[in-house]
């Protein structure tokens, strides 16, 4: 597996899959019980990113809500490449669960300031997660990384540009190959994480 700016993987990562496969049938996390698409289902794991999972196979917009309580800072942007499927991670510190909205745009605006974003690949997809601080609310030191991230050479993410924060949201925005590849978004704990898998 080729990761750019890659964390740590535990030995728990069967225990993802499990929980994927399953489809998390007995959870009552916020991610699960509020996704808007049968696709967005969420899985929440106390696992890190799991080397194997379903490839995606909606496009569809998908949502989850955040915890009322939730303030939570991007601290991590990475990309990596996986068996079908190029995943985006989002790590986050702060408390709470975070929500999230997240569907193919014509271009990629950014919230506040009205400004164009170049974004390169064919298609994007906007990410905005809900539940959001700036630094100063959350005392989580945010992302201070390279932006635009790049996409693994080859794969079907160009890049990642942006992890703003604007009136409780984060905004940040996939390039693709390919406008409407499916994707799939779900979140993991322990840190957390919102996970955007896009197939090939």
């Amino acid at each position: 597996m080729i990761n750019h700016r890659i964390g740590p993987f535990a030995a728990f990562a069967a225990c993802a899959l499990a929980l994927t496969l399953t489809g998390c049938s007995e959870s009552n996390s916020p991610s699960s019980v509020a996704a808007t698409s049968p696709a967005a289902a969420a899985t929440t794991s106390s696992a890190l990113e799991s080397e194997s999972a379903p490839i995606p196979t909606d496009a569809s917009p998908k949502s989850s809500a955040a915890s009322g309580s939730a303030k939570l800072t991007v601290t991590d942007v990475r990309v990596g490449e996986h068996e079908g499927f190029d995943r985006v991670v989002y790590e986050l510190g702060g408390k709470g669960t975070p929500g999230w909205r997240v569907a193919y745009v014509d271009g990629a605006v950014q919230d506040g300031s009205g400004k164009t974003i170049p974004v390169s690949g064919n298609g994007i997809l906007q990410v905005q997660i809900d539940g959001s601080a700036y630094p100063f609310d959350s005392d989580v030191e945010g992302y201070s990384g390279p932006n635009p991230v790049p996409g693994v050479p080859g794969g079907t993410v160009t890049e990642v540009n942006g992890a703003l924060v604007f009136e409780g949201v984060t905004q940040s925005f996939i390039g693709v190959t390919q406008p409407g590849r499916p994707f799939t978004v779900s979140t993991l704990s322990d840190p957390t994480r919102v996970v955007v898998d896009v197939a090939k």
